[in-house]
């Protein structure tokens, strides 16, 4: 066990928050705009410092990201995000099997399927309730021996191809940009593509030709359907095509408790999060009115955390998409406001409720990447993180008044973690959060 005394620790993933300096703010980044007072108290009465959360040259993931901060080494892992979410939603999957990420998507209306736009990575941020009306629809049509499709939560579903490893399938490799066409097939992500024509991302290669057969049928059987006429009618995106992506295999991952000695649990809206805490043997706690964008359960998050906490778990990992979903829209008041919640009506939540107080606690504040507005897609580099712990944070000299948590204070520290899988050992382990050898990690 890590620890002598009872001590609990959480960590709040504020996904995407990180970005690059914006002309329409100044040159400054939303995290630096953002009022976050909680927050950077938490950094004034903490330590900060920078991590490198996709190794290599490794396609920036939401999956290679999560993975390495809750101390799996992604590199050792091979691309897991769809089996992930297919996990989540129940799915037993065979060690033959491959899975498909299937986004409900709105393209363009002209005639080609070849010629159209990606107007909407999210179909407007399609309802569950809807996406799933059509998703059984796609699935009755399109369903085969091999291929089924499995409705999923808001735009994001999954489509297995059983024993797809087994058959023409093996060469498939998920790779991203039209510069990897020659590499086994071109599977790109549709927040890649956002307001580009689809010509040069369709998939391609090895059995490319018969998942564009799948995208473009479900366009037909799209079109028309009373749901989307009904969006259409009430000036929403309708979803009028499937975008297949993120192709991957059954995933074998350490369980966490065997690997740290502590009970966790995972909160998120998330079907790609909760599948990590699945196959990691924690506990995935459901919150109503969770949503993965900025119309979400703050407060429900936070009191879940709580409530796990004073329950038994010993650490538990906060997981919050809104900032990521903003800068995907490239809209940055939206990102703004998604951290302004996350500091007023999660931080702050947190560290009021008097239970907390019962306990010894640390709390770490981090983005898995950044996905900065001018891109509207990940990127691989480095990203904050704040550490506070509560038996450490009041001692003679551990206030830092310039300390600020956004992308460039932490920096200024050189606390550096160069490979994103250690930071979990880091923070659960280290035991005094000032001590100046830290930066030797």
């Amino acid at each position: 066990m890590l620890n002598e005394k009872e001590k609990k620790y959480i960590v709040i993933l504020t996904d995407g928050a990180s970005d690059y300096g914006l002309e329409e703010l100044g040159g400054r980044t939303p995290l630096q705009v953002a009022e976050k007072p909680f927050i950077d108290y938490l950094a004034k009465h903490g330590i900060a410092g920078m991590v490198k959360t996709i190794p290599g040259n490794a396609t920036p993931g939401s999956d290679t990201a999560n993975l390495s901060i809750l101390g799996y080494a992604p590199d050792k892992l091979a691309s897991c995000r769809s089996s992930l979410e297919a996990v989540s939603i129940g799915v037993k999957l065979a060690d033959s099997d491959i899975t498909y990420r299937c986004n409900l998507v709105t393209l363009s209306g002209e005639e080609a399927y070849e010629d159209k736009t990606m107007l909407d990575y999210s179909a407007g941020e399609i309802t569950t309730e809807e996406s799933k009306v059509l998703i059984s629809e796609i699935a009755e049509n399109l369903n085969t021996k091999d291929i089924r499709f499995h409705p999923g939560v808001s735009y994001r579903h999954v489509i297995v191809w059983n024993n797809g490893s087994a058959g023409g399938d093996a060469g498939f490799e998920t790779e991203k940009g039209p510069d990897k066409k020659q590499d086994g097939v071109l599977l790109v992500p549709p927040h890649d593509i956002s307001g580009k024509r689809i010509r040069d991302f369709l998939p391609s290669g090895w059995n490319g030709n018969r998942i564009l057969d799948l995208m473009k049928r479900s366009s037909v059987i799209l079109r028309d359907h009373p749901v989307n006429r009904k969006r259409v009618q009430e000036g929403k995106n309708p979803a009028n095509s499937i975008w297949i992506w993120a192709r991957s295999k059954k995933p074998v991952l350490d369980n966490f408790y065997e690997k740290y000695g502590l009970k966790g649990s995972v909160i998120s809206a998330v079907d790609l999060v909760k599948g990590i805490g699945i196959c990691a043997g924690m506990k995935v706690i459901e919150v109503n009115g969770a949503t993965g964008n900025i119309h979400t359960n703050f407060e429900g998050k936070a009191d879940a955390a709580i409530s796990e906490i004073t329950g038994g778990q010993d650490f538990v990992y906060i997981h919050i998409e809104a900032p990521d979903e903003c800068g995907h829209q490239g809209n940055i008041s939206c990102k703004i406001k998604a951290i302004e919640l996350i500091d007023k009506r999660v931080v702050k939540r947190i560290l009021e409720r008097p239970e907390l107080q019962n306990f010894s606690y640390r709390i770490m504040i981090l983005p898995d990447h950044p996905t900065p507005i001018s891109i509207r897609t990940h990127s691989p580099d480095p990203v904050p993180f704040i550490i506070y712990d509560s038996d450490f944070a009041r001692v003679a000299g551990a206030e830092k008044p310039e300390a600020a948590f956004d992308e460039f204070y932490p920096q200024s520290t050189g606390l550096f973690i160069k490979e994103g899988s250690m930071l979990m050992d880091f923070f659960l382990r280290l035991n005094n959060p000032f001590l100046s050898d830290n930066k030797k990690k």
